[in-house]
C-alpha cells in the first residue's frame, strides 16, 4: 500500500475516475479531466488518492478558502474509496493524510460536506475526530 500522493499528471487524475464514477454517478466521463483542471486552476482544487496493487482504491479532493466564519478552512470537496475495497482502512488513512495536510497548511479548521444517506463514511468521519456542525442547504438553479 503507498502513501496519498497527489494526481498532477491527466493520466494520474483518470486514474480517479472509477472511484468518481461511484460517488459523482451525474459526471460523464468526458467531464471528469476538464473539471478538476477547471478547478485546479480557478480554486487551487488538489486531488490525491492511496493505491493497491497497482489501482487507486481511495481518493479525495480539497482545497483552501477563507472564511470569515471559521478562518482558514482545508475543504474537502470528495472523498471516495472504491466499493469492493472498503472495509480495509483506506478511509481511515486517507483521513489522517488529510488532517495532517491541514496542519502543515496551517489551516485553522478541516470541512466536508458528506450525504445524510452515507452512514458507513459518517463513521470513518466520527472516528477521525470530525463533528456535525451544521447543516448545508441548497437550492439548483438549473
Amino acid at each position: 500500500m503507498s502513501e496519498a500522493q497527489t494526481a498532477r499528471t491527466d493520466g494520474d487524475i483518470l486514474r480517479c475516475w472509477p472511484l468518481w464514477r461511484q460517488l459523482r454517478p451525474h459526471l460523464k466521463a468526458e467531464e471528469f479531466l476538464p473539471r478538476v483542471r477547471r478547478q485546479q486552476a480557478a480554486h487551487g482544487y488538489t486531488l490525491v488518492f492511496l493505491e493497491e496493487g497497482g489501482a487507486a482504491v481511495c481518493a479525495a479532493g480539497w482545497r483552501v478558502a477563507e472564511f470569515l466564519a471559521w478562518g482558514r478552512v482545508f475543504y474537502v470537496d470528495d472523498l471516495v474509496t472504491d466499493e469492493a475495497a472498503r472495509g480495509r482502512g483506506h478511509g481511515r488513512r486517507m483521513m489522517r493524510w488529510l488532517i495532517a495536510e491541514a496542519r502543515r497548511l496551517g489551516c485553522d479548521e478541516l470541512h466536508l460536506d458528506s450525504g445524510h444517506q452515507r452512514l458507513a463514511a459518517h463513521g470513518v468521519y466520527h472516528a477521525a475526530g470530525l463533528r456535525i456542525t451544521s447543516h448545508h442547504f441548497s437550492l439548483p438553479l438549473a
